[in-house]
């Protein structure tokens, strides 16, 4: 690193401001430069227009960051509002390069799940900003990307920035809710796709890890390069029913459970592409002892039952290694003195990317072992192929990574959840699920309650991705 007297006043300014927000939650609240204090204002507005589906609007929220984007000086009439369903607006913005590279695509979504203010300690819908962290509904998923995303376009249009390939923001609504008509991404790229082709895209789906609580360092970045497809199952079994004192054999409750149970205890092959096998080996040094050895054994393409069995008694590294179908919803019966008419239950699917969806449904079928339970696919999979990690973004993440949080590997990674990257992906457009955005796997409550982020992380996240706008576009 430089000596302080050679650097340039605001690189000198950003990281003072950097080291002082990191001194941990205990330091006294330090003066953002004014670049950050752009970013927090529009990062505490977007958090604080309610976007749920049940009461919410995205389109308040696209038009709010519309309005933050002409305030830096673009023209209003290029940041286009699209609203096919009532309350459901996405905003797509095009900065046009000079048309020597092609086209990049930033996509982040601005919808957010339910949250209910008697199960919060604080109001869900205000910016918390105190014990070091910011609390909201919102304040990672996907906000956060979000506001930075416009907060960087408008840094950069300040600078007077010019670049060399179209930036193509598009904040999108729905994501939450996934393949459904009213999703953003999956609408726009179906009805309206040469508005978000691009050469390569960025979205959520990855983002780095640390462990040990709050003021932990860095331990690893990941990049989303692969994510599982989502299919749902509604099983259905029936039967006549009758008076409960005369019990029969053919109970659908029964019937019905124990081809769940049969399921619950059923693992679906192993299957390792290079995705998987980077991630094992490059995780390993993370791990000690017989997991260590295991997951360096499957880097080097083992599936050895002994091995990955071990492996598979964590959740997350059983998700890496095979597709999985788990029970999720049951209900059975319409009396508590008449024999069930029918028991129903729902059974989600995470199907690896390079896994055959025809084939995990006959396994499926065989697995539950009783031909008169109807099943039914609520939604067929959206395929999402794997994303190459080329020359271009391995260079840039990874140079990057090491700028800000020297020796933190960077790990491609497959979610093992859903993105709208699928939809780019299925449409052409390579996705990389990266942020810069650091948390702890045992404190993650995305989705959850009191969603939170740590204060410094997201100011350091927030500078990561300016970076990476800036070279990816020059």
């Amino acid at each position: 690193m430089p000596s302080l007297p050679s650097l340039r006043p605001h690189k000198l300014a950003l990281l003072m401001a950097a080291a002082a927000l990191c001194a941990g939650a205990s330091a006294q609240p330090t003066a953002l430069t004014p670049e950050q204090q752009r970013f927090h204002d529009i990062y505490k507005e977007l958090v604080e227009i309610n976007t749920t589906h049940s009461a919410g609007s995205t389109t308040t929220a696209a038009l709010a960051m519309q309005a933050e984007l002409v305030k830096a000086g673009f023209i209003k009439d290029d940041i286009q509002i699209i609203e096919p369903f009532p309350k459901k607006g996405n905003m797509v913005l095009r900065w046009k390069g000079d048309g020597s590279k092609k086209p990049l695509l930033l996509i982040a979504h601005i919808d957010v799940v339910e949250a209910k203010r008697e199960d919060w300690k604080t109001d869900p819908f205000k910016l918390k900003e105190d014990d070091g962290y910011f609390t909201a509904r919102g304040s990672i998923d996907d906000k956060a990307m979000a506001s930075a995303f416009v907060s960087i376009l408008s840094q950069l249009k300040r600078e007077g920035y010019q670049p060399k390939r179209d930036i193509i923001l598009a904040l999108t609504a729905d994501e939450e809710r996934g393949d459904i008509d009213s999703n953003g991404a999956w609408w726009i790229f179906k009805n309206k796709p040469e508005l978000l082709k691009a050469e390569l895209g960025i979205n959520e789906g990855g983002g780095g890890e640390l462990y040990g609580g709050q003021g932990s360092k860095p331990k690893l970045h990941r990049v989303q390069v692969a994510e599982k497809l989502y299919t749902t199952y509604q099983l259905e079994l029936r039967d006549v029913g009758g008076h409960s004192s005369l019990p029969t054999a053919s109970n659908p409750i029964y019937a019905m459970s124990a081809a769940l149970a049969r399921l619950g205890a059923y693992r679906f092959p192993v299957k390792l592409a290079d995705v998987t096998k980077t991630y094992f080996s490059r995780s390993a040094q993370f791990a000690s002892g017989q997991q260590a050895e295991d997951m360096r054994a499957v880097g080097n393409g083992s599936t050895d039952m002994a091995v990955t069995d071990r492996l598979s008694a964590v959740p997350l590294y059983n998700a890496q290694l095979r597709t999985t179908c788990t029970a999720t919803m049951f209900n059975g019966g319409h009396a508590e003195n008449a024999l069930p008419q029918s028991a129903k239950a729902t059974v989600n699917c995470r199907i690896l990317p390079f896994d055959d969806p025809d084939e995990v449904e006959r396994q499926l079928k065989q697995v539950l072992g009783n031909d008169k339970i109807a099943m039914r696919q609520v939604a067929p999979p959206t395929r999402s192929p794997v994303s190459p990690m080329t020359p271009e973004i391995a260079s840039v993440v990874e140079g990057l990574t090491q700028e800000m949080w020297p020796g933190v590997p960077v790990i491609p990674f497959m979610s093992t959840g859903a993105t709208d990257s699928r939809f780019a992906r299925n449409a052409g457009v390579p996705m990389y699920g990266v942020s810069g955005l650091f948390t702890d796997p045992a404190d993650l409550r995305t989705h959850g309650l009191d969603e939170r982020i740590e204060i410094p992380r997201l100011y350091e996240g927030r500078e990561f991705m300016y970076r990476l706008v800036k070279r990816l576009g020059s």
